[in-house]
């Protein structure tokens, strides 16, 4: 095998965040086994976006078994792609809709991770902003020969701001979208921080009332729980009309919903999806991609999962072709994630070995033989029924290079065959109850 190359940040990066149980934001290509079909069908998505068309998947699989690490590895592509990209958990705090602004704080959760190329680690809505306007200026003073002090410059920029503007107004909400643009524009223009200020915490729905937006920016509507989706509509548009692929958002945790006590709260949360998933199917959406990670119980659950409405069961549910040939379709909304071969996971194994050997600075002794007596060790100590994911695994992996680094006196085989060494139990640390699977996902 190749020896890596990969930077200490990077190796660091991923060591921590897979030993705490969360998938790292970067190297995540370095980790990255199996799902290469998935992964060539959500990239097939994204071709689509950047076409105009709208896409809506569902990333369904037990925890542990790969859908953050799926969500996480588009998210990067798309960035790399030139998209803007916005994910977040949901929780009890954030939902699609709510009693107490649920949907609100998904909607501003995602404001704050807002990303691009440029601003990968999100907080990007100033600079997708500020670099279109300066795009504009560099084109205005291209065709006019002007500079930016001269008499007239901003007014032919505003010509051409309004030019965009005049493309969202049609939409939902789209007349006062412009506005705040424009306001956004005035206040660069005269170098007005508060007017700018105020234009941004309208975009990132902080205003709790329509009447301090009216006194700060002269419209009559402010996005709120009821209307935040409107606005990622309208946001896709305006990023692809800028010149961006498009806009991808990213739900992840979507078991959170399937946990609501309340039936009127759960409905209203499946009743939004739906909503959502009719605007993306039926191409109501533009530039707009809507990624969503859930669980099998969410999902099929008769009395609390999607398939207890009969709408969702039909829109989701598989063919009874592709469930009688035992195949696995990957064009559907819905995607699911079947569990990695023995051979992917050693693979994963010898790659996470080799990292963490790099990190640390030792050299890697490690063989297969000693992956695969690893793997047994931790099927025979769950048992047959447990299902093994890679999450649990690569967890307790880590665990065990861990132990190996620091104690040079103990063997490979003592740990790991050690009365000791207990591996991670199935669902022990989920939040969520989902039977006999851990809550990692990789």
């Amino acid at each position: 095998m190749a020896k890596l190359k990969i930077s200490k940040k990077v190796s660091t990066a991923i060591i921590n965040s897979l030993s705490a149980g969360v998938v790292p934001r970067v190297g995540l290509e370095q980790i990255a086994v199996g799902r290469e079909r998935e992964l060539k069908s959500l990239l097939q998505n994204l071709d689509d976006i950047a076409e105009g068309i709208a896409a809506f998947r569902f990333i369904i699989g037990n925890y542990g078994s790969g859908k953050s690490f799926t969500l996480q590895l588009l998210r990067n592509r798309a960035i790399e792609q030139g998209f803007v990209v916005a994910d977040a958990d949901l929780s009890s705090e954030r939902r699609l809709a709510g009693t107490n602004n649920e949907g609100l704080a998904t909607y501003r959760e995602l404001m704050s991770h807002l990303a691009t190329k440029t601003r990968p680690d999100g907080g990007a809505l100033v600079s997708i902003l500020e670099g279109w306007i300066n795009k504009i200026q560099q084109e205005v003073a291209k065709e006019t020969g002007m500079r930016p002090n001269d008499d007239g410059f901003d007014d032919q920029v505003e010509i051409k701001i309004r030019e965009v503007v005049q493309y969202i107004e049609d939409l939902v909400h789209g007349f006062d979208f412009g506005n705040v643009i424009i306001a956004y524009w005035r206040g660069y223009r005269l170098d007005n921080d508060d007017l700018k200020n105020a234009a941004l915490r309208w975009l990132r729905g902080e205003y709790n009332t329509k009447t301090e937006a009216k006194a700060a920016l002269g419209v009559r509507v402010i996005i709120d729980d009821d209307s935040w989706y409107d606005y990622i509509k309208l946001l896709a548009k305006f990023v692809a009309e800028i010149g961006y692929q498009g806009l991808l958002i990213l739900l992840d945790e979507a078991a959170h919903i399937y946990q609501i006590p309340t039936t009127v709260t759960r409905e209203k949360n499946y009743n939004r999806l739906l909503a959502i998933f009719n605007d993306t199917m039926q191409c109501k959406a533009e530039h707009l991609g809507v990624f969503i990670g859930g669980t099998t119980k969410f999902l099929e659950d008769p009395n609390r999962g999607l398939f207890a409405d009969a709408a969702w069961r039909r829109r989701t549910k598989e063919s009874r072709f592709v469930t009688q040939a035992n195949v696995q379709e990957f064009l559907g909304p819905v995607m699911r994630l079947n569990p990695l071969t023995e051979e992917e996971i050693l693979t994963l194994l010898q790659r996470l070995a080799e990292i963490h050997a790099l990190n640390f600075g030792y050299e890697q002794t490690l063989k297969i033989r000693d992956l695969k007596e690893f793997i047994q060790e931790i099927a025979n100590r769950l048992g047959a029924e447990a299902l093994l994911t890679p999450g649990e695994i690569v967890r307790d992996f880590i665990s065990v290079l861990n132990v190996l680094h620091q104690n040079s006196g103990i063997s490979f085989g003592d740990l790991i065959h050690g009365v000791n060494f207990k591996p991670t139990v199935a669902g022990k640390d989920s939040d969520v109850d989902e039977g006999d699977v851990a809550e990692f996902s990789l």
